[in-house]
């Protein structure tokens, strides 16, 4: 089969940020450059001559012909769509170099990805290009008496720009050449066609509820601006002037804040001893910081004049263990609502109706709470959602035999009988505990009967020690990780301390005293009182004795990845994984058959394990450390996606139509009728893909009119 390599060059005057298909509904080709196989690159010029090359043309409609784009399905594809729907290829006829490379954990950028695989120069992505893209592809600015420039009136630049666009083409068959394409093949492939039809499917949204929202957190900003300034006397005119908030409050109350973030906020306001005034002042910043503004004023920029918000996925966006990343709006990122749902939807009518002050104290509390309401199902149809339960606890344990707790997820979702619970809903019955319950339990040699009993007429604290365990230390998290956690839900961890502290053993109390005194010595105590920290060492050790085969996992997985660097070409069985190290690769096959990509991995003098990648928060490529926990967090992870992406054609077959990912949960369009139901979609969800015996699924969901937290 031959290759023909395309890129675009492209002018519109709606701004890429809102979105490609924002974007392109607006668009013009100006120039289309492309090879065959190894020939000569060639550059049409569609504002010069509108009719394509007859090469080109019978290339495009040629079945023997795969055509090669960087990002081509997110935006070529989605242009051409628009502007040139003749030249269209099917997505079945397109390799994309920059999927191809975020599926084996490399970045995605062309220019960065000619840097990383050593394309030679002149073979790399013009820097110049970017000021020529700035020229071309864009509205001249307002203060400009040329409002675009073009061929006829830059004709200079314009050769340029030619000559960039056919570099484009030679750095793309450059890199294609190179990159590897284990992971972009058969069942992975053919999902990221899936994939593709989702992004193109998009998302019914409520812009009336948008453009309330807008209005509703404009009018609460700009009162919250005022009480600001009366309250710092003008020398701050907004609480979200970071800045000068903070320096205000070390002059005025001496205090030093370390930051803004929320939980440093709360904290301050929940203490007694802080003045009143500064207490008002914090909870207005805490009020004022509420992102879902920008979000509201995303979704209203992106949406298509159909009603429809487009885009919001990238396919192995989380390159390390090839999960969805959200785009836009971020979906993957959406607050946690304050208020239960029935009080979001008279916050929906009330922002609607601007009056949402008159009901509500905290407006921007409201917006944020409500913003996954802007998600709606089309006239006639509804929203089937549906989330795998625990998906990573489950496959932690299966991936590391913990055979004890597998059994504990089976007991848990066999149900024996139904009862009513106090509010008059039915509730189930279940064989087994609530696995939060049972994880506290463990730990302290109760029964997760009593753990049911805190919850129910207690204060529930054991229960949500349980939960946070089992979130933050399946991967060798340490106290660090569980403060992380705690924080999260809101734990008070002096008095879960003074609580918990009679129920661990005194040989527990000493190792973590032991532990107190080293993170003292080092300086690592994250600002805990003695008895807390100790608490919370505690409450690790209490779970890693509950779970032996893990803990085994962590130094299995580990020793393996050290071994498999150290002799390449040779095998490493880890339970359910292999790992091998070829060429510039240590690479992870999973239970799926796919696997995780390490590139230029290393072993140093101390043993320590590291690799090329992209760093989380920098976004740039540099060596990373990693370790068993992490290994184990990784393939635990990525095992997890593939559950959930196994299920995805099943549940397309089956009618629903998946409209969004988010996380462990499938968002899908159906017909408003019986048939199409939350328990259908769950079972077909909760279903164990055929690589995957004995593992234990469950999923729960809802039906909707709106989408919402379940």
């Amino acid at each position: 089969m031959s290759l023909l390599f395309c890129d675009l060059e492209t002018f519109s005057d709606v701004p890429i940020a809102h979105g490609t298909h924002k974007y392109a509904a607006r668009a013009e080709v100006l120039l289309w450059s492309w090879a065959i196989d190894d020939g000569p690159v060639h550059c049409w010029d569609v504002t010069e001559t509108p009719v394509a090359p007859s090469e080109l043309r019978v290339a495009l409609h040629s079945p023997e012909v795969m055509t090669v784009w960087h990002n081509g399905g997110n935006f070529d594809r989605v242009v051409l769509g628009h502007a040139l729907p003749a030249l269209c290829p099917p997505i079945e006829r397109i390799h994309d170099t920059m999927v191809m490379a975020l599926t084996h954990g490399l970045p995605g950028a062309l220019d960065t990805l000619g840097n990383l695989l050593g394309i030679p120069q002149e073979q790399r992505k013009d820097k110049r290009g970017r000021d020529l893209i700035n020229l071309f592809c864009k509205p001249r600015p307002a203060s400009s008496a040329l409002r675009r420039a073009t061929r006829m009136t830059h004709p200079t630049q314009w050769a340029e720009f030619i000559a960039y666009a056919e570099a484009d083409v030679l750095a793309m068959r450059a890199i294609y050449r190179k990159l590897p394409s284990w992971n972009y093949r058969d069942r992975e492939l053919a999902l990221w066609h899936l994939d593709q039809q989702i992004n193109a499917r998009g998302v019914a949204v409520d812009l009336d509820l948008v453009q309330a929202a807008i209005r509703a957190t404009t009018r609460a900003q700009t009162r919250l601006a005022v009480q600001t300034q009366d309250l710092t006397q003008g020398a701050v005119q907004a609480a979200t002037q970071r800045d000068k908030l903070l320096a205000h409050i070390l002059a005025e109350y001496g205090i030093g804040l370390p930051d803004l973030q929320a939980s440093t906020l709360e904290r301050r306001i929940e203490d007694p001893d802080v003045p009143s005034a500064l207490r008002e002042l914090l909870a207005i910043r805490l009020q004022a910081s509420k992102s879902s503004a920008a979000k509201y004023l995303r979704v209203l920029q992106g949406a298509s004049s159909d009603g429809r918000l487009r885009g919001l996925l990238q396919f192995c966006g989380a390159s390390r263990t090839g999960r969805w990343a959200g785009r836009l709006f971020q979906p993957h990122n959406l607050p946690r609502p304050a208020h239960p749902q029935k009080v979001i939807d008279l916050g929906i009518e009330a922002m609607k109706a601007d009056a949402e002050d008159l009901i509500f104290d905290d407006v921007m509390m409201l917006s944020s709470s409500a913003i996954r309401s802007v998600i709606v199902a089309p006239e006639g149809r509804k929203l089937v959602v549906a989330d795998l339960a625990n998906i990573e606890g489950r496959m932690l344990a299966w991936l590391a035999d913990e055979e004890w707790k597998l059994q504990a997820f089976r007991d848990f979702d066999t149900i024996t009988g139904w009862t009513t619970n106090k509010q008059g809903e039915p509730e189930a019955i279940r064989k087994g505990p609530d696995l939060y319950a049972l994880a506290y339990a463990k730990s302290f040699g109760i029964t997760a009967d009593e753990v049911m009993d805190n919850k129910e007429n207690g204060d529930g604290s054991m229960r949500q020690v349980g939960k946070v365990q089992e979130l933050a230390l399946g991967f060798a998290g340490g106290v660090g990780a569980f403060i992380t956690f705690s924080l999260v839900y809101h734990i008070d961890l002096d008095a879960m301390a003074e609580a918990a502290i009679g129920r661990i053993s005194h040989d527990t109390q000493r190792e973590a005293l032991e532990a107190w005194a080293w993170a003292e010595k080092k300086g690592r105590t994250f600002g805990l009182a003695q008895r807390t920290y100790v608490v919370c060492d505690a409450f690790k050790r209490l779970w890693r004795e509950a779970h032996p085969h893990v803990v085994n996992f962590w130094a299995a997985i580990e020793d393996c990845a050290r071994r498999a660097i150290l002799l390449p070409g040779v095998t490493f069985p880890c339970g359910k994984l292999k790992l091998r190290r070829d060429g510039a690769w240590l690479r992870i096959a999973l239970p799926s058959g796919r696997c995780l990509r390490y590139p230029s991995p290393q072993v140093d003098a101390q043993g320590k394990i590291s690799y090329m990648g992209v760093h989380q928060y920098t976004r740039k490529w540099q060596r990373l450390k990693t370790y068993g926990g992490k290994l184990t967090e990784n393939v635990t992870q990525a095992a997890s996606r593939d559950v959930l992406a196994d299920s995805m054609p099943a549940i397309e077959g089956a009618g629903y139509e998946i409209v969004l990912t988010v996380h462990d949960e499938i968002l899908s369009e159906a017909p408003d009728t019986p048939e199409f139901n939350a328990d259908h979609l769950a079972g077909l969800m909760a279903t164990a893909p055929s690589w995957a015996t004995g593992l234990p699924l469950a999923a729960a969901g809802f039906e909707s009119y709106r989408y919402r937290k379940n």
